[in-house]
């Protein structure tokens, strides 16, 4: 959907009919422009492609958001409609107004700055996650009487853990190349900055989330720990360039910190996050969108914050229009029979774990 229309929409680059050709004659983000001033030797043929492949990315990481949030009980196939939506439009609209420079609905420009998508991307997906977890409803057994918090263990933590890692991995891409630019001593040291700064984050906010752990459950929980570093890269993608690596591993700290009493919190809401997707994404987005100012002086608080707001209505909004219309015709949720079974078992006909069933 992101080829059909939604890269249209949010840069005004058409490739679903376009030849390559065409579109690289546009000057998307400044690609074309600076891989000319860098000396880039390479088919410039190709270039709009690769800003496409770039981006799509952004918009694939929004829309997984929103499935660990619903996890173990919606239907497959409403969850893959809302995915047209929202890749096809919904964010590319946020992403117009926000990293094109587009006018909010032909009305005012944003003072927002977001390097690499702490709100564009991350919030953005946890809005979308949030409202679905709220027509949804929580799993079966998670909410007792009296406020009771039922814990409904993974599957299995160290694939978990693996994927946590890989998710770090990929991180450095995903800030790295928002510079988007192919060559330069300029941008080679910015690229490195950003590098070391993603790192610093991502373990400023694991540590932080262990210890907090450790002081509120008495346990080293992994799945805080995991959560922890993940927010921490969450809360400096807004601005990995500019701050300093302590001042880096500060606001990883910070992130990690507040996801923990974050998922707490969203427990006593009962809102069912498996995967503390809201919490890591949403809650820890917002800060890192408003801690941009603190380290980048051409950003202001105001802005920060109104672009957040416009960011999360507009998501949050045109979501729940989507799910409510799908619950209307299709429904979201799966049986209670089918919830038990398994969701692999229910839409793929074949069981994740099958040494571990009974026949």
């Amino acid at each position: 959907m992101y080829m059909v229309c939604g890269y249209d929409i949010m840069y005004g680059g058409g490739l679903f009919l376009s030849d390559v050709a065409t579109v690289a004659n546009l000057d998307v983000a400044g690609v074309l422009t600076e891989s000319a001033e860098a000396g880039f030797d390479g088919d410039a043929v190709y270039s709009g492609a690769s800003d496409f492949f770039f981006q799509v990315v952004f918009v694939a990481t929004c829309m997984s958001i929103v499935s660990g949030a619903v996890a173990e009980r919606m239907k497959l196939w409403a969850f893959l409609a809302f995915a047209v939506v929202m890749t096809g439009f919904i964010y590319p609209m946020e992403g117009a107004w926000t990293w094109n420079g587009d006018a909010v609905f032909g009305m005012f420009e944003l003072n927002y700055s977001d390097y690499a998508g702490s709100g564009i991307v991350h919030m953005a997906g946890a809005a979308a996650a949030l409202s679905a977890v709220i027509f949804l409803g929580a799993r079966k057994g998670k909410y007792g009487a009296n406020g009771q918090v039922n814990a409904i263990p993974g599957a299995n933590l160290p694939l978990a853990t693996l994927g946590t890692f890989i998710l770090w991995m990929g991180w450095f891409g995903f800030n790295g190349g928002s510079t988007l630019k192919l060559g330069g001593i300029a941008v080679a040291n910015e690229v490195a900055n950003v590098f070391l700064n993603t790192n610093a984050a991502a373990s400023g906010g694991a540590i932080a989330a262990i210890i907090v752990a450790r002081i509120l459950f008495g346990k080293a929980d992994l799945t805080m720990l995991l959560n922890g570093a993940l927010a921490g890269l969450v809360a400096i993608t807004a601005e990995p360039a500019d701050p300093t690596p302590l001042a880096a591993t500060i606001i990883g700290a910070v992130g990690g910190i507040i996801v923990v009493f974050s998922i707490v919190a969203l427990d006593k809401l009962k809102l069912d996050d498996p995967v503390g997707a809201i919490s890591v994404h949403g809650v820890v987005g917002f800060f890192g969108v408003m801690v941009v100012p603190v380290t980048d002086g051409d950003a202001s608080f105001v802005g920060q914050f109104i672009g957040a707001l416009v960011i999360f209505a507009w998501v949050f909004i045109t979501s729940s229009v989507v799910w409510l219309a799908l619950k209307a015709i299709m429904g979201i949720r799966v049986s209670e029979e089918d919830e038990y079974n398994g969701m692999d078992l229910v839409d793929c006909g074949m069981e994740a774990y099958p040494e571990f069933t009974g026949k």
